[in-house]
Order: C-alpha cells, then structure tokens, then sequence
C-alpha cells in the first residue's frame, strides 16, 4: 500500500484550522496514540469534545483498587510482558513495580514524562513514583483523559478509530471510487471535477453539490460553516491546497475514514467506517467484504437517503455503481465485481454504541449554551473540560442496570433510578446517571426529578443542632430526647407525626435517634432550635423550602433533586462546607483558547468539628442502624436512608474516602414503590460505592482537633468517670460538654428535649 502515497512535511500552517489544539486524548470505543496524525489530534473549528478527567494516580492506593489496567486499556494500552514499555500505549504489570509509557500530553507549559514507574509493595500498594532514570516524582501523574463526546448534543455514536494499515485495501479503494478517484493525482482540488460543479453552481444560483475532493469534505466538515456560498467554497479551495502542501496523502485519507458520517440509528449519528461496519453489517471493518465494503462507500454521498433496510433497493443500485466504478479503474477485476454484485444486500443492524454519560453532556452543553452563547449560535466548536471519572462512569452505568434489572425480576418494573457522585471537597461530578443507561432516556433525573427527601434531612437538622440551635445550648450527640406522641399546631389543624415503625420508645440520645432514623425525635430537635433557624441551614444548603417553613420540613417533606442532595452532604466530608456541584473546569476554543474557567464554590453550613460529630453519627447508622446495608468491604461508609410517605421515594446518601454518592430510586408518576431506602437504594449504592470510593486518592474524613471523647451516663446525659459503671464513650466539641456529675452530691439529670 506504500506505494500509492505521496510524503511531504508532517504540519499544517498555524492559519488551516485557525490555530491548532494539541489534544493528545483517547477517542471513544477506539483508542490509540494519534500524535503520528496531526488531523486527529488537531480540531477543527467545528469540532466539539467533552473531556473526562485526566485520572490522577498519587501515592496510597493500590492497583487494584485504582482499576489501573482497566483504566488504561480503555484508552487503547497494551500490556507487554518481559520488559519495561518501549511506545507509548504499552504498560507493563510487574510485582514490584508498574511501568506505564504515557502518551504526550500537556500539563500548563511542560511535556510531563512518558514513561513512569510505580513502586509498589507486596500488596499491590503504590508507594512511590519515579520517572525512567529512577529519579522520584513528587507529584500526582495524570493519565490520558477520555473523550465523552464529540458533540454537544448528545447525539453522535462512539467511534471506532483505526489506522489506514488497518482499514483493508478494498474497503479504503471503495471510497475513493465513489469519492474522489483522482485522490492520489490531484494537489487538493480536481479540476475536471471542479469545473463540473461550478458549471452547476451558475446554473442553480450556487445551490448545488459536487466537485469536492475527499480534502475539501474534511476541511468543510471541521472548518467551515454549512452555508453553501462561493466565498464558501473558495475558503475551501485555498484551505484544501494548503493542507495537501503540508500534510502526508495517507493521514488525510485516514481522517477523512475515520470521521465520515454515514447516517442515523436509534437517534444516534454515526461517524467513521469503524462504527458504519459494526452498526450496519455487524462486523469489524477487517471482516469486510467487497460487496460490503463497496455498500458503506456508497452511502457516503447521502447516507440517509441510502440507508438499510428501509432504502434497501436504492442502496443496492448505489453498492453495484460503486463496484462498476473499482472495475472501471481497474482496481478490482471483473469477476470480482461480478461476484459482489451477485451478493444480496446482507445488512446486519447492530445498535450503535452509546456514548457515555449521556445526561451529563446534556448538561454540558447547556452550560456551554449559558458560558458561550455566542460560540453555540455560530456553530463554532467548543474544547470542555470535566472532572467526570470515566471508570467511575462505566461502574455506575453497569450498577444501575443491573440495579433495574433486579428491580424488574421482582415485580418492581417502572422503578427508575438516578445516581450521582460528587468530590467532596471540590463539588466535581465524578459520576452521573439520569435513568437507566440501558435505552436512550431523555429524562435527567439528576438534576430535574424533585421529590421528597425524607430522612435524608436529619443531618442536616444536626448540623444547626449541635452548632447554634437558635441560639440556645448545642445540643450533643449524647442529648436526651423524648420519643412519645407529639402534636404540633398548625395554622389550620394539628400534626401528630409518627415513627415509621409505628412505635415510641421513651426517652433516647441523639445518637439512637439518627441510627434508627425515629422521626419524632427529630420534629422535637427542629421545634427546639426553631422551625426558621433549622429551614435557614437546610436553604443554605441549597434546598428550596417555602417561607414560613411547614414543621413537616424536619421528616423532609420538602422537595430535592438528588444533585440538590448531594451537595449538601459534601459539608460532612468537607469540615462543614458544602461545596457547589459543577461538572467542567475549563472550556476553550478549538484553536487552545481559554474562553472560561470554573472556580470551586462553598456554603459554609457548620463548623470542622459540628461536621465530624455528624460524619461520626452517620458511621453509626451503616455499622448498626438503618443504612447497614450500604457498609462497604474495604472503607468506612458514613451514609443515611430516605424513604417518604408510602414509600414512594427511596434514598441512600453519603459518603467514603472523599466520594459523595446519593442514590434515588422511584416511579416517574409518583406512584409508590413499595420499598424503603434500605432496601431500595442502599444495596446499589453499596454496589457502586466499593469501587468507586477505593479507586479515588486517599481521601479520609480526620478527625479536628476540637473534637474530644469523654464518658457519659446515657441514663442521666451527663459526663462521669471512665471507671464509673455506666459510663459509655461519646465524642463533643470541646467547647460544647455536658454538666459533669459530681461524685459528692446528687446531681440531676440532664432533662430530655420535649
């Protein structure tokens, strides 16, 4: 095939594609080291990409538990065996160390390095980086990031990107025969084929196709706009002149290959002769025969017009004119076309790979919308960088549906889900699920489903309760309060809340209270500190509750979206501030220009040592209280369950190892689902959180300095001796103790809150 392409200088002029981004990424379904082809790792100024996080790897965590080999084998890694990586694309797995050669790719100014090790003990335990000479890296390294999307709609199936040595001969010949036969003789532009269209053009007022060559098409579709003009077409010209005086035959064929669009399945636009061969003949592009290869070709000049099956007859005039064009050039022989032409049509649909993550490039886009208006209504494409965790993506996409499909196996069908996982300290969105990733489902319910949160409130309430209560004395995880028939006065009528098994215990600490998640414990704290401090907290928390709040806020009949929920429960991972979601960094033009750049936001709710006391509650009610079926196998879960009325709206959210995750699951129609939070949401968020929370860098809650263990008397709430009989461990703020009980008099007990 060597033979046949023609070499000149390796790089466009700055002024081709308006200024070039180097993006040195992995394209989605088929990854592979691009930097030997400038049109790939070069975008257009159409062109628009959703970027996944370039994956840090830091010191503390393990192989395993990082999902390293899955992660680089999603971005196209080989493994090699025997021997350190010698390209970029290969790693090799040793016992005591991890060699990854990175492909190139930019951090600020600096080329980082390309071949990496990591130390690792006899567990798998990374303990240091050093570079290729032994020397030791002091900083995180960041692997290749993923493409989520190269478009902003959501609408374009993951391409399977090849090399042209990988495309067989009669797959890439077929195409020159249906577009550009004189590929390979001409500089850019066809004369004979140029006179033809613009003797149209005259004709039809400049409304007519044809003339272009196959660079003309690329430049067109990643450089110019759509409008049909002859200034248009001359910007063309000149471009496709100026690429071919630059740029090899063979990688303009190559980008042209793997980014023609062949039509629309499933809502979905396909792109690239990898992806039409897998959507429309099941197979890979290797397997192609002529007849099939000839087929794809031709559907290249309008491929909706010619798409099987339901323009089957038409299609296959086109396939037979794309085989008498190869025998008429020579390039297959007769019998060969003949044989083709005898093969039936034998279209195979297979569904086109779904992107990922498809609710949040929704979301993507309409910030890109808000951020760069101006960009979005001329059509020029946009560079967004997210914080999203691919790894973390594909984990939660695999957890909600095998999630629904139990769901469904137990009489449970119409249930819909929505997962999100926020960093704690920083609000990015590592991983986001809108419903169920197994159909195309334009519904976000991350972000637009608002229902009730039910008890998912209560640490929230604590948080004002043991840092301000209204001004009174904090209150305490040792706090007594009375579980017994409560009625709060209405406007209009009495409120008579229950617990959710129906009984009443007496008189118990805070600590039960929010293990066992007894509601009227709860109303009784929020009446205590007051119903407007305790709806000020929850607001500045970011949900949206009315003025005056109704009581019945405190057993969270209040409406949330579960991203509303998880920004909230980033203040207990967080020393008390609640960090606002986002789900990009950095959007710039296709040419590298920074157009703007994201900040970090935060609320602050309490104080370090409030926030612990409740991270701390919240341990307790995964060891031993309601939430015990989200513990997790290999770190600490801090979480709490939500389930509303009837059991229509079941939650589970919170957080390890610096990962906020809330889990909602319910009906669309608000129907009830029959199950509670434990049983509903807990075990996928379990699901989900034991890879996601070990795969991010160590990350633990620590405990602040003002927070202190003493011994209390649960019976009396008030402090004694460590020796003393009933003495039981519990934690405060150092500033906010109980009475101590004197060991010479007769001290009272602490009265309980009523």
């Amino acid at each position: 095939m060597g033979g046949w392409f023609l070499k000149r200088p390796t790089r466009p002029p700055a002024w081709v594609f308006s200024g070039a981004l180097t993006l040195l990424v992995a394209l989605p379904g088929g990854a592979r080291d691009l930097s030997d082809n400038p049109l790939l790792r070069e975008l257009g100024r159409n062109e628009s990409l959703v970027l996944s996080e370039p994956y840090p790897i830091v010191v503390g965590g393990t192989v395993t538990g990082y999902a390293l080999p899955e992660r680089l084998e999603a971005l196209g890694y080989e493994r090699v065996s025997g021997r350190r990586p010698e390209r970029a694309g290969e790693y090799f797995w040793g016992h005591e160390v991890f060699w990854i050669y990175r492909r190139a790719q930019r951090v600020g100014d600096t080329l980082d390095e390309r071949l990496v090790g990591l130390e690792l003990d006899g567990r798998g335990r990374i303990v240091g980086l050093r570079d290729a000479d032994g020397r030791p890296i002091d900083r995180a390294l960041r692997l290749d990031a993923e493409v989520l999307a190269e478009t902003l709609g959501s609408d374009r199936a993951a391409r399977l990107s090849l090399r042209l040595e990988e495309v067989p001969e009669p797959v890439w010949r077929s195409v020159l025969a249906a577009e550009d036969a004189r590929f390979f003789d001409h500089v850019g532009l066809d004369g004979r084929a140029l006179a033809r269209a613009l003797l149209q053009n005259v004709r039809s007022g400049f409304d007519s196709p044809g003339g272009s060559t196959i660079t003309q098409q690329l430049i067109k579709n990643r450089d110019l706009t759509p409008r049909r003009s002859l200034g248009r077409k001359a910007s063309e010209a000149v471009r496709a002149l100026a690429l071919e005086a630059q740029v090899d035959k063979e990688h303009i064929l190559e980008a042209y290959l793997d980014q023609v669009y062949l039509g629309n399945l499933d809502g979905l636009a396909v792109h690239g002769l990898g992806a039409g061969a897998e959507v429309f003949f099941s197979t890979s592009v290797q397997a192609l025969d002529l007849a099939q290869a000839a087929t794809l070709a031709g559907m290249i000049q309008s491929p909706n017009r010619y798409q099987p099956p339901r323009n089957a007859e038409r299609l296959l005039k086109r396939r037979d004119w794309v085989l008498g064009r190869l025998e008429t050039l020579g390039w297959v022989s007769a019998e060969e076309a003949s044989a083709a032409r005898a093969k039936p049509l034998g279209a195979r649909l297979s569904p086109p790979r779904r992107p990922p993550a498809e609710a949040f490039v929704r979301w993507i886009a309409a910030e890109v919308a808000e951020q760069a208006p101006e960009r979005v209504a001329r059509d020029r494409g946009v560079v967004v960088q997210s914080r999203l965790d691919p790894q973390l993506q594909r984990w939660a996409d695999e957890a909600v549906a095998q999630h629904l499909r139990r769901l469904e196996r137990d009489g449970h069908g119409g249930a819909r889900v929505a997962l999100v996982s926020l960093e704690a300290t920083t609000g990015a969105v590592l991983a986001y699920v809108g419903g169920d990733p197994r159909v195309r489902d334009g519904f976000d319910r991350v972000r637009r489903a608002r229902r009730q949160p039910g008890s998912l409130v209560k640490p929230l309430i604590l948080l004002e309760a043991f840092e301000r209560c209204g001004g009174r004395d904090p209150l305490t995880p040792a706090s007594r309060l009375v579980d017994e028939p409560i009625r709060v006065e209405l406007p209009t009528s009495i409120w008579r809340p229950g617990n959710d098994d129906g009984r009443f215990v007496g008189v118990l600490d805070v600590r039960r209270s929010l293990v066992e998640s007894r509601n009227v414990p709860f109303v009784r704290i929020a009446r205590h500190c007051g119903w407007d401090p305790v709806a000020a907290l929850l607001r500045r928390g970011g949900l949206d509750l009315p003025t005056p709040p109704p009581p019945s806020f405190a057993l969270g009949s209040v409406e949330a979206t579960p991203l509303d929920v998880a920004a909230a429960y980033t203040a207990f991972a967080n020393r008390g501030d609640a960090s606002a979601p986002w789900p990009w960094s950095t959007m710039d033009q296709p040419g590298g220009r920074l157009l703007v750049r994201q900040r970090t936001r935060e609320k602050h709710l309490a104080g370090a040592d409030t926030a612990f006391l409740v991270h701390d509650l919240m341990l307790d009610a995964v060891r031993k209280g309601t939430a015990g079926a989200a513990a997790l196998d290999e770190l600490e879960a801090a979480a709490k369950t939500g389930t509303t009325d009837a059991r229509r709206d079941a939650w589970l959210a919170g957080h390890a190892n610096g990962v906020v995750t809330v889990v909602w699951v319910g009906r669309d129609d608000g129907r009830p689902l029959g199950l509670s939070g434990g049983v509903a949401a807990a075990p996928l968020w379990r699901e989900f959180m034991n890879k996601a929370g070990p795969a991010r860098p160590p990350r633990p809650v620590e405990r602040p300095s003002g927070v202190v263990t003493r011994s209390v008397d649960p019976e009396t709430g008030l402090l004694v001796r460590s020796f003393n009989a009933r003495a039981v461990p519990e934690i405060f703020r150092r500033g906010a103790l109980p009475r101590r009980d004197r060991f010479w008099r007769d001290d009272t007990a602490i009265d309980p809150i009523e």
